[in-house]
């Protein structure tokens, strides 16, 4: 194999993971149950229990890559499903959602952009996705880490809470790219810096190991990708709820 080629070929199967869908024979029945350890964290958000508390507009920014979107139905993406599901969980509360793609940007190139997004945005909550391009890239871990600390302070000292995700999961690249050593690295700087991560690695592959969707498949469908997003905008809404400690009245 040409050096870099592994890397070309595993960015290409995760766009297509994007892009049409994660696999699973269409008619089999589908749940996704996630181990409540997954959906529970330490790290608060603070600004969000204030404005879910007094009942004002709970604006969210997702920053985040092509996993974030499903070609010509972003309505069906996880954050437009995470924004449905705090809607129905939080009905008096006014939540904005909107979504700032960084195709192809390590966190290093992500972080040039972050302060200007939270200036024109002014989110309450930024839900930063990244990992998968440094990855991919075989960024230094060290340097990793590095980018993703200053782009966590750089939105704390802008004023808003933070939750990350980390890479999505997909055994047909784990012959090709490493992960461990940058979901490792996430989650130091996660605990270093007091802020949630939803561990979307190791969802999916609780999902794939319990035959909920066969992430190894070849065969791609627009509606699977719909199901994992859904689940996975679900899953990441009672995360964000348990990270505000908010009353279990107000969530259901």
């Amino acid at each position: 194999m040409r050096p870099g080629s592994g890397a070309v070929l595993a960015l290409s199967l995760l766009a297509g993971l994007a892009a049409t869908g994660l696999a699973r024979a269409e008619d089999a029945p589908q749940t996704c149950d996630v181990p409540a350890y997954l959906l529970s964290t330490e790290s608060l958000l603070p600004k969000v229990t204030e404005a879910v508390k007094n009942g004002r507009p709970l604006t969210i920014l997702v920053v985040g890559s092509r996993s974030s979107t499903i070609a010509a139905s972003a309505d069906s993406a996880y954050p437009a499903q995470l924004q449905a599901a705090l809607k129905e969980k939080l009905p008096s509360v006014p939540i904005d959602l909107s979504v700032e793609l960084q195709p192809g940007k390590t966190a290093a190139e992500t972080d040039a952009t972050l302060v200007k997004l939270v200036e024109a945005k002014r989110p309450t909550l930024v839900i930063w996705q990244t990992g998968t391009v440094d990855a991919m890239r075989s960024v230094d871990p060290d340097d990793f880490r590095g980018a993703v600390g200053d782009g966590l302070t750089a939105l704390q000292d802008a004023g808003a809470d933070v939750v990350l995700i980390n890479l999505q999961y997909s055994p047909r690249t784990e012959t090709m790219i490493s992960a461990p050593p940058y979901l490792d690295n996430m989650r130091v700087v996660a605990q270093q810096h007091d802020v949630p991560l939803f561990d979307r690695f190791a969802i999916m592959r609780h999902w794939n190991d319990a035959g909920n969707f066969d992430l190894f498949s070849t065969v791609h469908g627009t509606g699977m990708a719909k199901r994992v997003h859904a689940c996975l905008g679900r899953a990441l809404s009672k995360f964000v709820l348990d990270a505000a400690r908010l009353d279990q009245a107000q969530q259901n």
